[in-house]
Protein backbone atom coordinates (compact mmCIF):
# COMPACT_ATOMS: atom_id res chain seq x y z
CA UNK A 1 0.00 0.00 0.00
CA UNK A 2 1.83 3.09 -1.19
CA UNK A 3 0.58 6.61 -1.30
CA UNK A 4 1.91 8.84 -4.03
CA UNK A 5 1.85 12.56 -3.49
CA UNK A 6 2.23 14.90 -6.36
CA UNK A 7 3.98 18.11 -5.44
CA UNK A 8 3.81 21.05 -7.74
CA UNK A 9 7.31 22.47 -7.43
CA UNK A 10 6.62 25.22 -9.93
CA UNK A 11 3.94 26.76 -7.70
CA UNK A 12 6.48 27.63 -5.02
CA UNK A 13 9.11 29.04 -7.35
CA UNK A 14 8.19 32.71 -7.63
CA UNK A 15 11.35 33.84 -9.42
CA UNK A 16 13.28 32.48 -12.34
CA UNK A 17 16.62 34.19 -11.84
CA UNK A 18 19.55 32.98 -9.77
CA UNK A 19 19.28 35.61 -7.02
CA UNK A 20 19.27 34.27 -3.48
CA UNK A 21 16.04 34.43 -1.46
CA UNK A 22 15.28 37.59 0.50
CA UNK A 23 15.91 35.93 3.88
CA UNK A 24 19.59 35.25 3.13
CA UNK A 25 22.08 37.48 4.89
CA UNK A 26 23.19 40.57 3.04
CA UNK A 27 19.96 41.13 1.11
CA UNK A 28 18.95 44.35 2.91
CA UNK A 29 22.02 46.47 2.27
CA UNK A 30 21.54 49.79 0.47
CA UNK A 31 23.05 49.99 -3.02
CA UNK A 32 25.53 52.67 -1.89
CA UNK A 33 26.88 50.37 0.82
CA UNK A 34 27.36 47.61 -1.73
CA UNK A 35 29.24 50.00 -4.01
CA UNK A 36 31.58 50.80 -1.10
CA UNK A 37 32.32 47.10 -0.73
CA UNK A 38 30.33 46.46 2.45
CA UNK A 39 28.63 43.13 2.91
CA UNK A 40 27.13 41.18 5.80
CA UNK A 41 30.51 39.71 6.83
CA UNK A 42 32.09 42.99 7.98
CA UNK A 43 30.84 44.67 11.19
CA UNK A 44 29.58 47.87 9.56
CA UNK A 45 27.85 45.95 6.81
CA UNK A 46 26.27 43.56 9.30
CA UNK A 47 24.78 46.46 11.26
CA UNK A 48 23.45 48.03 8.06
CA UNK A 49 22.02 44.70 6.96
CA UNK A 50 20.36 44.18 10.33
CA UNK A 51 18.93 47.70 10.44
CA UNK A 52 17.73 47.38 6.86
CA UNK A 53 15.80 44.23 7.67
CA UNK A 54 13.73 45.92 10.39
CA UNK A 55 10.05 46.43 9.55
CA UNK A 56 8.49 49.65 10.88
CA UNK A 57 5.03 48.09 11.10
CA UNK A 58 6.14 45.66 13.81
CA UNK A 59 6.31 47.15 17.33
CA UNK A 60 9.30 45.06 18.43
CA UNK A 61 11.26 46.19 15.38
CA UNK A 62 10.48 49.82 16.22
CA UNK A 63 11.72 49.30 19.78
CA UNK A 64 14.87 47.66 18.42
CA UNK A 65 15.46 50.64 16.11
CA UNK A 66 15.13 53.10 19.01
CA UNK A 67 17.49 51.05 21.17
CA UNK A 68 20.03 50.96 18.33
CA UNK A 69 19.69 54.73 17.93
CA UNK A 70 20.33 55.21 21.64
CA UNK A 71 23.29 52.82 21.67
CA UNK A 72 25.01 54.50 18.72
CA UNK A 73 23.84 58.08 19.31
CA UNK A 74 24.21 58.50 23.06
CA UNK A 75 28.04 58.33 23.10
CA UNK A 76 28.18 61.10 20.49
CA UNK A 77 25.79 63.28 22.47
CA UNK A 78 27.74 62.70 25.68
CA UNK A 79 31.02 63.56 23.94
CA UNK A 80 29.59 66.83 22.59
CA UNK A 81 28.27 67.72 26.06
CA UNK A 82 31.70 66.98 27.50
CA UNK A 83 33.33 69.24 24.90
CA UNK A 84 31.05 72.14 25.83
CA UNK A 85 31.61 71.48 29.51
CA UNK A 86 35.39 71.72 29.20
CA UNK A 87 35.29 75.12 27.44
Amino acid sequence: MSVERAYDDEAYDDHDDDTPPYWYAGQHLPPDARKMGLNHTVPDGAILDFAGSLDSTKPMHRITAWVMLAVFGLPVVLYVVRLFYTF
